[in-house]
């Protein structure tokens, strides 16, 4: 096929460096990729019928779940970043992209998501159904406060886009907390911050727990604050790690191997990391939880050398150890009674006193990570994480087992946790164990928004009921 060119020559289409732009075959865009790969899932669950879920490598679900007959939809391809809009400020990226693989992208452009929660395994998609959580929340929310845009597989195979301001809005607001029961999320637009190289951390001790979070709440609205955090070691020792972005570091510390990053809280007065490490501070013991599997010992860390001190490698073994349950049995062997307490737990910050001051009167676990948060946009309501606008909340995190020599009903020290943050008006994530009464989970998760929305997105049933995956473990 032959046309004039501008010089009034003929062009043929084999003089491809001269042809015309819109004659020459386009190059693929990581675009094309992600509507091939979303054509080849919608295939994959037209072919099938009855339940689905999600089948893929990582899951960061700290719940006993029992295996049902459900179709396995293998999502594992959607792990791509596919572009970084420099001058918008937004991120556009399949749902399976780890925050590690979507940080080191991003910091390659000079940008870093608004939230990356603590642990290189969890997925930006994860975070949306699941909540996701960290040192920037006070600013900017959690991850489901900076997504823009959501590109959702309906169970019914339908492909929808969902925004704040779009005809779904209603699954936009609704995918939080949902943990995939109204739709699986392929694709997400999120929000980028500007990241310099390095965060210089100033680490704060307050004895005092209301003054400790008095403090906590005035640096939150102090404008050179871009990270802050807090850990309560025990009772009287309350530590706040405020981070800053720096251009410049007279040197960097390394928390990869042989030093442990909670150790050093105790142990300097400020640090100075690179911004990729301590975004993943926490990473290489898992917080601090690690040390249940003797991580902290020197020999056990040359042992398992490097590459394996990671939640990644954490998560296999507990998997291995609850398929066998190996410590329950010891426990059982030596006469004690142990209940796993594993939360994440959100107060307002005026009512954190009161709880801290009942967790370590009634469950007294040590040590415990604090993190505060506000809501992004107080004109966006999400109705399955239901929290007050306006105001500041803390997280608690803490994660552990509570070993006691006399035997409690099951999840009696969980119901009791359960119980106080509905009383001090706050609430909870449902990654973990959940004892709520139907009632009580249809009252404090919005049951009637939630049926509305399962009817609209879900009418045939074929993706799990949240009552009965968050708390039933189906």
């Amino acid at each position: 096929f032959d046309r004039a060119g501008p010089t009034g020559k003929k062009v043929g289409m084999a003089n491809a460096a001269v042809a015309p732009e819109h004659f020459r075959p386009r190059a693929e865009t990581p675009r094309d990729g992600f509507e091939i790969r979303k054509r080849a899932v919608v295939a994959e669950l037209g072919a099938n019928e009855g339940e689905v879920r999600l089948g893929k490598d990582t899951s960061n679900l700290f719940r006993e779940r029992v295996t049902g007959p459900a179709k396995k939809l293998n999502v594992r391809a959607f792990n791509h970043v596919l572009g970084v809009d420099a001058a918008a400020k937004t991120i556009d990226t399949e749902a399976m992209v780890s925050f590690d693989a979507l940080s080191s992208a991003t910091l390659a452009r000079g940008f870093v998501p608004p939230v990356v929660p603590q642990l290189k395994s969890i997925t930006i998609g994860g975070a949306l159904a699941g909540l996701g959580i960290e040192s920037s929340s006070f600013r900017y929310g959690l991850v489901h406060d900076t997504i823009e845009e959501v590109e959702v597989l309906l169970a019914s195979g339908e492909v929808v886009i969902a925004r704040a301001d779009n005809p779904y809005s209603d699954l936009f607001f609704g995918l939080p907390n949902s943990f995939g029961t109204l739709g699986y999320a392929l694709r997400l637009k999120t929000k980028a911050i500007p990241a310099k190289k390095y965060v210089h951390l100033t680490h704060i001790r307050i004895a005092e727990p209301r003054e400790f979070f008095r403090e906590m709440d005035r640096l939150c609205a102090d404008p050179a604050t871009d990270f802050i955090d807090g850990v309560v070691f025990e009772k009287g020792v309350h530590t706040m790690t405020v981070g800053r972005f720096v251009d410049e570091a007279p040197y960097t510390s390394d928390y990869t191997y042989m030093n442990i990053y909670y150790k050093s809280i105790l142990a300097r007065d400020e640090d100075y990391l690179t911004t990729y490490d301590y975004l993943w501070r926490w990473d290489t013991d898992w917080f601090w939880c690690a040390r249940v599997l003797w991580v902290d010992k020197p020999l056990v860390r040359r042992l398992l050398g490097k590459s394996h001190l990671n939640s990644t490698y954490y998560m296999k073994l507990t998997n291995w150890n609850n398929k066998y349950r190996l410590r329950q049995r010891l426990r059982k062997a030596f006469g004690t009674h142990s209940e796993t307490i594993i939360q994440d737990v959100d107060v307002p910050i005026a009512r954190a006193p009161e709880f801290l001051d009942f967790f370590q009167r009634e469950i007294g676990l040590t040590p415990v990570w604090t993190c505060p948060f506000k809501a992004f946009n107080p004109a966006h309501r999400f109705p399955f994480f239901d929290i007050k606008r306006d105001t500041q909340y803390v997280n608690f995190g803490f994660w552990d087992a509570k070993t006691t020599n006399k035997t409690f009903a099951d999840g009696y020290f969980n119901r009791l946790i359960e119980d106080k943050i509905c009383e001090l008006g706050g609430t909870k994530s449902l990654y973990a164990d959940n004892y709520f009464t139907r009632e009580q989970f249809h009252d404090r998760y919005n049951g009637d928004e939630y049926s509305r929305l399962k009817a609209k997105y879900d009418p045939q049933g074929r993706l799990a009921d949240l009552y009965r995956k968050c708390v039933l473990g189906e």
